[in-house]
């Protein structure tokens, strides 16, 4: 399928805690199609699908909701044209459902009666994905710093090295799109560029940002087996963190946490890990016997930046 010009969507799979121990899984009917479907919606121009998912969970659903892990994207042809659909885990938070002219009717259910009721086997697909691991995973977000000047022509101390006009672009599109993961925690490499790539999430969330010196190139690589015991004491300690780090970090960090993990990893290239500039790594976790392993890790591409304002 060619995803250039296929028709882009985003969805999830919205949980809650039941009554009983058992969850309950959000199922909607589109009178329209008389149908019985996950929640989904096309994705706005500029927009990322994580941002759409949650937009499109409140108008479908009348809920807030936090992202958790990427399940899957299903492709699939429609009346104009190929499409794809990306689909998160997701925690409902407050809301109340109002029927409405694209949904009539939303059940809460088990798993199993919720696969029975769905109308398409791509939802099914994508539920089965969702039941495959615990829902209630850790979620880490890795992120690489912005663009920031070159190296080369930048005379002062390197950790001074600032954004760059488009790199600062790159830090208020990631202050979108990591709000839908619902993030309460931020570290930082002790570097400019670093810690202003995520200064506005920062401020969004009411969070202080901890430097932390493990996350940078020159310390990394004095033992990294150090900081990766740093970050999953990280994510030991729950909640929803943000680390921003260098592209000289990142991938050995990724692949570590990954055959730790025994988890594939789906964003591989030639030399390695892909980490471009802006980019996240949404990693989860789950608890196991000697602590958090990676259980699974989806890459974030660089969010499409507002362009830059046109000179007055």
């Amino acid at each position: 399928m060619d995803h250039g010009r296929a028709i882009r969507a985003a969805g999830a799979v919205l949980w809650r805690q039941g009554t009983s121990p058992e969850i309950e899984i959000a199922v909607v009917h589109r009178p329209h199609y008389d149908d019985w479907s996950l929640p989904k919606g096309k994705v706005d121009p500029g927009e990322t699908a994580p941002v759409a998912a949650v937009r499109e969970l409140a108008e479908e659903t009348g809920f807030t909701a936090v992202l958790g892990r990427f399940l899957n994207t299903a492709e699939y042809e429609v009346a104009k044209g190929p499409k794809t659909v990306d689909y998160f885990a997701a925690r409902a938070g407050e809301g109340r459902f109002i029927p409405n002219e694209e949904v009539d009717e939303l059940r809460w259910l088990p798993p199993a009666e919720a696969e029975s009721l769905l109308s398409y086997g791509t939802d099914k697909e994508v539920l089965r994905e969702f039941t495959a691991l615990p829902p209630a995973l850790t979620t880490l977000l890795l992120v690489r710093h912005g663009k920031a000047g070159k190296r080369e022509e930048w005379t002062g101390d390197d950790d001074l090295r600032p954004l760059s006009d488009a790199g600062m672009r790159q830090a208020e599109a990631l202050r979108v799109l990591l709000r839908a993961f619902g993030p309460d925690r931020v570290f930082s490499a002790p570097r400019l560029r670093c810690v202003q790539t995520v200064q506005g999430l920062a401020e969004d969330i009411g969070a202080e940002i901890v430097h932390e010196p493990l996350l940078s190139e020159d310390d990394y690589w004095t033992d990294p087996v150090v900081a990766w015991s740093r970050l999953l004491a990280i994510v030991a300690d729950g909640g929803t963190p943000v680390a921003c780090s260098q592209g000289g970090v990142i991938p050995d960090i990724v692949s570590a946490l990954a055959e730790h993990g025994g988890v594939e990893l789906p964003e591989t290239k030639a030399d390695g890990v892909a980490s471009k500039k802006g980019s996240v790594w949404l990693l989860s976790f789950a608890e196991g016997d000697a602590g958090p392993r990676l259980a699974a890790a989806h890459y974030l591409p660089t969010p499409l930046p507002a362009p830059a304002p046109a000179n007055s």
